[in-house]
């Protein structure tokens, strides 16, 4: 039989058949995805093929189809490994927020890096709007103001009053989408407004380290009611660039990518050498800074916490 991947619980996958029931399924054996080593190569939003266990409902994944895309983290104790968050979705939105608890622009640059290192189209959605007050205004504009310039759309919004909500269902309407964000932003409450009755559990923020609590501990996938799949993963305290190199860095920053053949040398890393347009760029303010900043510490192999 086949199926598609909606929960991920560590060992165990729940798989959608085209029966319309949902079975408990296991791997048969280890998967390998192209050389990678994964802490799970099965993911939520994966297509398989399944049998039946004898006697049992439950069932054995023994081939998993070809991948349109796949979104992969560095795992946070194994640095060579990786967790592959989801796969075969159509767009990612990250959830961000400037206070309780902050995203950095450290954290939002490695999502968007590596969203386009796997060629998923990504939207920042700013939650908490009714928290906000005419400087917290100002600050937010001036944050969607450095991702609208380069092509990323950013919308804003409150999961609790429902402000532009309607928006944010027009986007999602018919497509599979990935949720993610730091544990706390609110991608718990906006899910339930999108999904009434559905109940998803929120959590408090934590008053000592102004960080949330995580609700989500496994990928699960939701149908939408007004068309489409949305994809609820954990909270990610920090994101780790996993299977880009170096030297590839500067195409996954796109205003870096429109650039890179005006540099005096082929092989410039962007990072001190002369006749680079990239920094050239930077100073001038045609780049933002935050952006390079962000692009040096990937480069040089830093971990951003939030």
């Amino acid at each position: 039989m086949q199926g598609l991947v909606i929960k991920s619980t560590g060992s165990w996958y729940q798989v959608h058949a085209e029966d319309g029931v949902d079975y408990d399924c296991r791997i048969k054996g280890k998967f390998r995805i192209q050389g990678i080593q994964t802490t799970n190569p099965i993911a939520v939003g994966d297509l398989v093929e399944f049998e039946l266990e004898p006697n049992s409902d439950n069932g054995v994944i023994n081939k998993l189809n070809d991948r349109k895309n796949y979104i992969i983290r560095k795992s946070i104790n194994l640095s060579k490994q990786a967790q592959i968050i989801a796969a075969n979705m159509d767009q990612a939105f990250l959830v961000v927020t400037l206070a309780s608890p902050r995203t950095s622009l450290g954290f939002i640059d490695r999502f968007l890096a590596t969203a386009e290192a796997y060629s998923i189209p990504a939207t920042l959605i700013f939650n908490k709007l009714d928290l906000f007050h005419e400087e917290g205004l100002t600050i937010l504009d001036e944050y969607k103001s450095i991702y609208e310039n380069i092509g990323y759309p950013c919308y804003s919004v409150s999961a609790l009053e429902g402000t532009n909500m309607p928006e944010i269902e027009g986007l999602l309407k018919d497509k599979t989408t990935l949720f993610s964000g730091h544990s706390g932003v609110g991608k718990s409450s906006l899910i339930n407004a999108l999904l009434p009755g559905r109940s998803i559990k929120t959590g408090e923020i934590s008053g000592a380290s102004d960080k949330g609590q995580h609700t989500t501990t496994f990928a699960e996938m939701h149908t939408l009611p007004f068309g489409g799949y949305l994809i609820d993963t954990p909270g990610i305290r920090e994101l780790g660039i996993f299977d880009i190199r170096p030297e590839e860095l500067g195409h996954y920053f796109r205003e870096m990518r429109d650039l890179m053949n005006m540099c005096r040398f082929n092989n410039c890393r962007h990072v001190n050498e002369p006749g680079c347009a990239v920094i050239k760029a930077v100073e001038e303010g045609e780049i933002e800074l935050s952006r390079y900043e962000s692009y040096l510490s990937i480069y040089h192999g830093n971990e951003t916490r939030a």
